[in-house]
C-alpha cells in the first residue's frame, strides 16, 4: 500500500509539474491574444484584467481597413514559395551529395557552414546588388534571397534522411527498369517523407520569422509582417492593441501549419536527420 501510494504520490507531483510549465510558457500566448481583443482601457488598467470584459474586433478590423495586415499576406506568399522552391532544388542536392559523393565529404560540411553566416554580415552587400538588379521591394528578391538562404539548412537535413534509406531499395527499382527520376519520385520521396515535411515546416518558419532581409529589402508593397510590428512602437507611446493584433495574425499561420503536420513534424524529428 505504501508503494502504491507513493507511485500515485510521485505521479500527481509529475502532472503538476508538467502542468505548471504548461502553463508558465503558454501563459504569453494567452496574454497576447487577450491584448488583441481589449479596449485601450482595459489593456493600461490596473489591477490587470485577466479577459476583456466583451470581445473587442476593432483592432483586426483597424489592420484590415488601414491594408496593414496585407503585410501577412506578403509574408505567406514570400515564406510559402520560397520553401518550395528551396525543398525542391535542396533534395535533389542532397540526394547527389547522399549517393554519389558529388563534391566529396567535405563538401557537405562548406554547404550547411553557410548557414551559420550571419545576416547582418551580408544584407547590406546584397542591398547594392538588389538596387543594381531593381530587385529591392519585390516579390522575386525575397524569394529569391530566402531560398538561397535557407538551401544549406534542407540540403543538410535531407542528406541525413536520405542517408537513411538502404541503397537496396533504389537498386531493386533500377534493375526493374525505372529511371532515376522514377527511383526519387517512387522510392525516395515516400521513403523520407516524414522528414521532406518536417525540414520543410522548419524552412518555412525560418522565412516567415525573417526581419533583417525584409527590413533591408522591403519599402511598402512588399513589407512583411515582422516589419509592419515595428511601425506600431514610437518615441512616445506603442499602440499596444495594433502590436497584439498584428502579432496574433502572424502567429495563426504558423500554429496552423503545425497543428496540420504534428504527425510528419514528430515523426520527422525522431528520425535523427540531424546525424549528417
Amino acid at each position: 500500500m505504501n508503494l502504491r501510494r507513493r507511485r500515485r504520490l510521485k505521479l500527481v507531483l509529475r502532472l503538476a509539474a508538467a502542468i505548471a510549465i504548461t502553463a508558465f510558457f503558454l501563459f504569453p500566448i494567452y496574454w497576447l491574444f487577450m491584448i488583441s481583443f481589449k479596449t485601450p482601457e482595459e489593456i493600461f488598467a490596473f489591477p490587470p484584467k485577466w479577459w476583456p470584459a466583451q470581445l473587442q474586433f476593432d483592432n483586426y478590423q483597424v489592420l484590415f481597413k488601414d491594408g496593414d495586415a496585407n503585410t501577412v499576406g506578403n509574408s505567406l506568399v514570400v515564406a510559402s514559395v520560397s520553401t518550395v522552391f528551396a525543398m525542391f532544388l535542396g533534395t535533389l542536392c542532397a540526394y547527389s551529395l547522399a549517393r554519389f559523393r558529388t563534391g566529396g565529404e567535405n563538401l557537405a560540411n562548406w554547404i550547411i557552414s553557410q548557414r551559420m553566416v550571419p545576416p547582418i554580415a551580408v544584407v547590406f552587400p546584397i542591398f547594392l546588388l538588389y538596387v543594381w538588379l531593381k530587385l529591392v521591394d519585390t516579390y522575386v528578391g525575397l524569394i529569391l534571397l530566402y531560398t538561397a538562404f535557407n538551401l544549406p539548412y534542407v540540403i543538410w537535413m535531407m542528406r541525413g534522411y536520405i542517408n537513411d534509406i538502404p541503397k537496396a531499395l533504389e537498386e531493386s527499382a533500377l534493375v526493374d527498369g525505372c529511371t532515376r527520376w522514377q527511383v526519387l519520385w517512387k522510392v525516395v520521396f515516400p521513403m523520407c517523407r516524414a522528414g521532406l515535411f518536417a525540414t520543410a515546416i522548419f524552412t518555412f518558419v525560418f522565412a516567415w520569422n525573417d526581419f533583417i532581409f525584409a527590413l533591408v529589402l522591403t519599402r511598402t508593397e512588399v513589407s512583411t509582417y515582422t516589419v509592419q510590428v515595428t511601425h506600431y512602437f514610437g518615441g512616445q507611446s506603442n499602440f499596444w492593441a495594433k502590436i497584439s493584433a498584428m502579432s496574433v495574425l502572424g502567429t495563426v499561420p504558423i500554429f496552423i501549419v503545425v497543428g496540420f503536420m504534428q504527425r510528419y513534424l514528430v515523426r520527422g524529428i525522431s528520425l535523427g536527420a540531424v546525424k549528417g
